[in-house]
């Protein structure tokens, strides 16, 4: 018979190696969320950029256990609850027309990314880490197609790179697409669609199509959260064709991971059960302060020196994604028009 504080015992003796690295990266999280509210920058960048500056704590063996669950659970937890944000009839109402827009602009843009990484001699997981980064929803986008890699030193390098070069072009281009927008002439609506199927982070769309008007708002905010829930269908796509990639002896992943699961059947009780504004936006609070917490833990294990070892070549990846999604949302634009 189990007594309740043995329980307990239990429970304690499970959270104790954890709580170290775990602690470290909640506060790098907390301290990153404090300088993006008062300088402006995306706060996973910050979480990013302080988690390698310490660098030299991931080398206490008291902080590894909480560091790695910190990465990778925390990251899970993060994903699914980006169910909370996508509401299927909003999209839906829109119509056939801009969803399929939406979803050639992703799918291009993906294997855009896979042919330029391995005429460049990487590897087809940084392939699909920028693509679907650039392609879907910025740095929330490449850590979750992160959590379905198999686990090396070099993926976890890649990943911190694409987070930060991912992040850098959607903050120019937030200043850069209104420009564009206007010297196109596009309307307001227009330049809405443009911004939202083509700027990488949330954050980045809202201040671009804000700055434009409120309808052009509207309409960027809406096209960003239709390319958000494309994420579960190319996370589970990439899934599946990278589960015989782990290494020889390792524990196959599922055929659909569980924080996948919980992503589905939060989107889907979200869109067909009235719940809170309060509870939604809770949760994708906690949403965002998981993801934050977990790019500072991805920070805290990626050394500078090897970060840098990854070259220019990833640099000119990404850029060419970006002016590549660009393009094709502004020709199939100017063709609609």
């Amino acid at each position: 018979m189990r007594f309740p504080l043995d329980h307990h015992m239990n429970i304690k003796s499970r959270l104790s190696p954890i709580i170290p690295g775990l602690s470290i990266s909640i506060v790098i999280g907390f301290a990153a969320g404090f300088l993006s509210e008062h300088y402006g920058a995306p706060a996973m960048l910050f979480a990013l950029l302080l988690g390698m500056s310490l660098n030299f704590i991931a080398d206490d063996q008291r902080t590894i256990p909480g560091i790695a669950f910190s990465g990778r659970t925390l990251l899970r937890i993060g994903v699914a609850l980006l169910g909370f944000r996508i509401v299927l009839g909003d999209i839906l109402a829109l119509g056939a027309r801009p969803i399929f827009l939406l979803f050639l602009a992703v799918l291009t843009t993906l294997l855009f990314g896979f042919l330029i990484a391995r005429l460049a001699g990487l590897s087809k997981h940084f392939g699909a880490l920028s693509g679907g980064a650039v392609g879907i929803c910025g740095a929330s986008a490449a850590l979750a197609i992160a959590a379905i890699l198999p686990k090396s030193e070099k993926q976890e390098r890649e990943t911190a790179f694409a987070v930060v070069g991912v992040t850098a072009l959607s903050t120019m281009a937030m200043i850069i697409y209104p420009l564009i927008s206007a010297a196109m002439e596009f309307s307001d609506v227009q330049a809405g669609v443009f911004i939202g199927a083509t700027v990488h982070d949330v954050a980045q769309v809202v201040g671009a199509g804000y700055s434009i008007s409120d309808e052009a708002g509207d309409m960027a905010t809406l096209f960003k959260l239709i390319r958000v829930a494309l994420l579960l269908p190319v996370v589970i796509i990439l899934s599946l064709l990278f589960r015989g990639d782990a290494e020889v002896g390792a524990e196959r992943p599922p055929l659909l991971p569980g924080f996948l699961t919980a992503f589905v059947i939060i989107t889907l009780v979200n869109s067909f059960i009235e719940i809170p504004a309060a509870v939604t936006d809770t949760m994708s609070n906690v949403s965002r302060q998981c993801l934050i917490t977990a790019i500072a833990a991805i920070g805290l294990k990626t050394d500078m020196k090897s970060f840098l070892e990854l070259g220019r070549m990833p640099v000119i990846i990404l850029v060419a994604e970006t002016i590549w999604l660009a393009a094709f949302v502004l020709v199939c634009l100017l063709l609609l028009s």
